[in-house]
């Protein structure tokens, strides 16, 4: 009659516990799945606020505007107009610096993607003299502050002539994006099976042959992830640009912030411009962002 009593309080126990867990299971299950899908949402529309008052702005004259907040258009959407960017397709500034940011941005992160790859790959498979101190070398360059190299390279530049070109600060942003390119890519080419690379050659591949159909697949996440870091760097940049830019060649950050100093009530043109020039970073990165997520977890996940 005692074993009997013990069991039963020993399948009571059990019950209890089971019921106890179940219930816990149903409450992580809760927290994990819709309240945390819920707040990650309301996490997001919070990030997203600037970008959407930028865009009403853009979207209403100027003196709606100076008179009430963008949140006004939620009830008079008769604001809502066309008109600022009509007038920001006339403003020739602002329209070559966008194109001059685009000359400035495509080539620069063109040139840090290739040549980090190429020598990402040669510092990871290939045998020369000092590969390990010239790759140390590069690594060491990480820790150069762009402001300590500001005034050197513009006179450097000055005395070739290339100062204040598009060209000046093409080359000054792949300088300063090459060494994390070579430290990223060769990091993450290093984890390629040796195994998969001997193979190739053994089907009578060579080094550029190889490095195209096997090593740039491979490479993809992260080469992926490199290109969006050197694009947002470039495009947002605005101290570089201040300093080896004139006004023929200055891209939008630098555009916007003189039509501020020159023409603070000017927001009909400041409003779509800035929108303009936030919209295409966000774009990018929103069109590659499987990419980006691949080649971050690349380097934790085997």
């Amino acid at each position: 009659m005692t074993a009997h009593t013990g069991s039963s309080g020993k399948t009571a126990t059990a019950t209890e516990t089971g019921a106890k867990r179940s219930l816990g299971a149903r409450l992580a299950e809760g927290v994990g799945g819709g309240l945390l899908r819920v707040f990650l949402i309301v996490v997001g529309l919070f990030w997203l606020v600037p970008t959407i008052g930028l865009l009403l702005s853009s979207l209403r004259d100027p003196q709606d505007m100076s008179a009430s907040g963008w949140w006004k258009v939620f009830t008079e959407p008769s604001q809502l107009t066309v008109d600022s960017y009509q007038k920001l397709l006339e403003n020739g500034d602002i329209t070559d610096s966008l194109v001059n940011t685009v000359l400035i941005t495509v080539p620069a992160t063109l040139l840090v993607v290739v040549i980090g790859a190429l020598a990402g790959y040669a510092f990871a498979w290939m045998e020369f003299p000092g590969r390990d101190w010239w790759f140390l070398g590069v690594v060491g360059l990480l820790v150069v502050p762009v402001q300590v190299a500001l005034i050197p390279i513009a006179e450097l530049f000055g005395k070739i002539g290339i100062f204040g070109s598009v060209i000046g600060v093409v080359l000054f942003h792949v300088g300063f994006g090459l060494p994390f390119a070579v430290f990223l890519l060769r990091n993450f080419f290093a984890e390629i099976p040796r195994e998969l690379l001997e193979a190739a050659r053994l089907d009578g591949a060579g080094e550029l042959r190889l490095f195209v159909r096997v090593v740039m697949p491979l490479g993809g996440p992260a080469i992926a992830s490199l290109g969006i870091f050197q694009f947002l760097w470039v495009w947002n940049d605005m101290l570089v640009a201040l300093v080896f830019s004139d006004s023929g060649s200055q891209p939008i950050t630098v555009a916007l912030q003189t039509q501020v100093r020159q023409f603070g009530n000017n927001i009909d043109v400041l409003a779509p411009g800035a929108f303009i020039s936030m919209v295409v970073p966000l774009a990018v990165f929103f069109a590659f962002q499987r990419q980006f997520v691949s080649g971050v977890m690349a380097g934790a996940v085997k």
